[in-house]
Formats: C-alpha cells, structure tokens, sequence
C-alpha cells in the first residue's frame, strides 16, 4: 500500500538533518524514508525546516518563548494540520511534540511518538480513548515509567545511520558533549569534570531563548568556558560527524531520565565511547567498560575521560551496528503506519456500507 504520511513536528524547533533534538532528527529520518520508499511525505514544521517531502511550514517564533508564544505557534501548527488533511488524502497523521495533545486531530488514524520522559507529558494525555490513536514509547526503558492508566502500543527503540556516520579518521584528544543547552541536561557538569581531568571540551548544542535555558548558559556555561572548554553553538550533520569520530569520548552528563539517547548511539557508531550518568534508558545503550562507562559522580566522570582511551573504537562500531539499526527503525514505523492506514482504510468501508 502506498502511503501519504503526515508528519508534524513540535512547533518551535526547526526539523531536518542539522537539527538539534532527536525529536526532530528522527523525524527527519521517517520523511527521508518514505519518499525513499516511494510514499507521499508531508511535513508540519516551523520556518527554518527543511524535508525530503512536502513541507507545510508554520511562522517561526521570535524572541522569548513564554507560554504566550507556545499557544500562538500550537494555534498555528492545528490551521496547518487541518489544511493539509484538507488538501491531500492522508492515511496516518504522526505527531512528535511534547505538546501533542494541544493539536491532535479529533479522528483519523494517528501515531503519536513520545520521545521525552513520560512524566512530562499530562497523564490524560497518555490514556487514548480512540482505536485509531495509538502511543508508543522509544524504549524498553522508557516504557516501564508509564503511570498506572497509560495505554501504550509496544516501544519502537530509536535507530540511527551508522554508515553515513562513520568516518576513517584518527582520535584526538579531546572529550565532546552535544545536546540542548538547558539545566537538565547538566552540561556545567561535564565542564566541571574536563577540566579536572585535564582534557579540552568541545560543547555543541543549541541554546533556545527560553528564559531558563539563557539564564542557564549565561550563569552555568559560560563562566566556565576558557581556551580548553569552548562552546561552538548548533553542529550541523557534517560537523557533528566530524566531531563525533574525532573525539576521545562522547558525556552525557544528563540529570533528566534519557528515553534512548540518539547522540550516544551516533557516538559509538563513530567508534567514541560515551560517558554518562545511569540515568534513564541510558545503562541499556552503553556497556559498562565495554563501550563506555556509566558514573554517578563528576570525579568519576573525570576518571572516565582519562580512562575512556583504553577502550576500543572498534568493538563500539559493532555494538552499534548490532543494536541501532535505523532500518529496523524505519522497518517497524512503516509496520505501524500500514497498520493504522487499514484501520483508516476500514473505517471507511463502513461508512459506506448500505
């Protein structure tokens, strides 16, 4: 069956293969996928937003984004939504964003991937009284923090491109930390713990103007940034490529509880060891000693970074092509969006039937 899929993205980050969150680049990897396999890809997203497909683009937020921005860019993301259920025949509508409820559409088939830590989200919001609605979760992990009610279709673990990650290169001493630039993502920690180790830093990320995330960067980050911890702002794939496989080893010292963690995968699919707190689905992508080492402490993170040389590229290359497959991702979204494209299909023979 050939499909037309419609993807909509969270409102106020742009998606396509230089975005930030993993969100976004899952996102991107789906609208890829589907044109690549012949189906109709449609793309709700901000300015800013690139796609393989067709994309719907939705105004761009300028300036803080409070609560009074969000509800504008939700309004504008539900008149999107439905122009283009209007305009073309959808078959699943897949929606990514925190914020889903504030713009799900009242009928038709629809998948929802809940990327961020279930708790975050309003627990009405994860009881879906619809057959054509379903909630899935990105881990195992993740999957076992439901809250008693929550009906959830079996997890689809996050994927990622490891041949066109991988690049022949030499490591260089150097440890990187990539991810959104906010409190719970802990990267004074990890500056904190470079610094001791005596190993430079290479920070990548995005600092959205929420006003918790530049007070963060103003008061956390920056003040810890010098000629050997330097933040470079936003990577793009290529950049972000180069790094990763340059490095000594990939932190994460994240205080939030990771649901799958797109940048470790990426990480060892370049052969860089990860570092990282146990928190979350984290303990199942990294192999304690093996392809990394799971710390509870910042001296234990600096020991690690000194210690992360002695593990070997190669044996995370293979970890990664043994577990973070993006076909098997790819392979079972489409399983998914078959499936509720015949529920659609279905509901529409009886409608019609005298």
């Amino acid at each position: 069956m050939t499909l037309t899929v419609l993807n909509v993205a969270y409102p106020l980050a742009p998606v396509g293969p230089d975005a930030v969150g993993g969100a976004e680049q899952v996102l991107s990897m789906l609208d890829r996928a589907l044109v690549g396999a012949g189906h109709r890809s449609i793309v709700v997203g901000c300015r800013g937003s690139s796609a393989s497909g067709t994309l719907v683009e939705t105004p761009a937020e300028g300036g803080v984004l409070d609560e009074v921005a969000k509800s504008r860019a939700q309004q504008a993301h539900r008149t999107a939504i439905a122009a283009a259920r209007a305009r073309w025949p959808i078959d699943v509508v897949h929606l990514h964003g925190i914020d889903f409820d504030a713009y799900l559409p009242d009928d038709g088939p629809t998948l929802v991937t809940l990327h961020l830590p279930l708790d975050w989200y309003p627990a009405g919001a994860l009881r879906p009284t619809r057959d054509d609605l379903w909630l899935h979760a990105v881990s195992a992990a993740q999957q076992k923090t439901a809250p008693p009610g929550a009906k959830l279709a079996p997890p689809i673990p996050n994927g990622v491109d490891i041949e066109a990650l991988s690049l022949l290169q030499p490591k260089r001493d150097f440890a990187l930390a990539l991810s959104r630039i906010c409190p719970e993502k802990g990267i004074h920690l990890a500056l904190d713990a470079a610094k001791q180790a005596g190993v430079p830093l290479v920070v990548g990320g995005q600092v959205y103007p929420y006003e918790t995330h530049t007070r963060y960067f103003r008061d956390e980050v920056q003040p810890r940034l010098d000629g050997r911890r330097r933040f470079l702002g936003p990577l793009g794939f290529t950049a972000k490529r180069r790094f990763l496989n340059a490095a000594r080893c990939l932190v994460i010292p994240s205080l939030a509880a990771e649901t799958s963690s797109l940048v470790a995968m990426e990480a060892l699919a370049c052969g860089t060891p990860v570092i990282a707190f146990p928190n979350g689905a984290l303990p199942d992508v990294i192999e304690h000693g093996k392809t990394g080492f799971l710390v509870n402490t910042v001296d234990e993170m600096a020991q690690a970074i000194v210690a992360a040389s002695s593990l070997d590229a190669e044996t995370c290359r293979a970890e990664a092509r043994r577990r973070f497959s993006l076909e098997r991702m790819i392979s079972s979204y489409m399983d998914a969006y078959q499936a509720l494209a015949r529920l659609g299909t279905d509901a529409g023979r009886l409608a019609v039937t005298p």
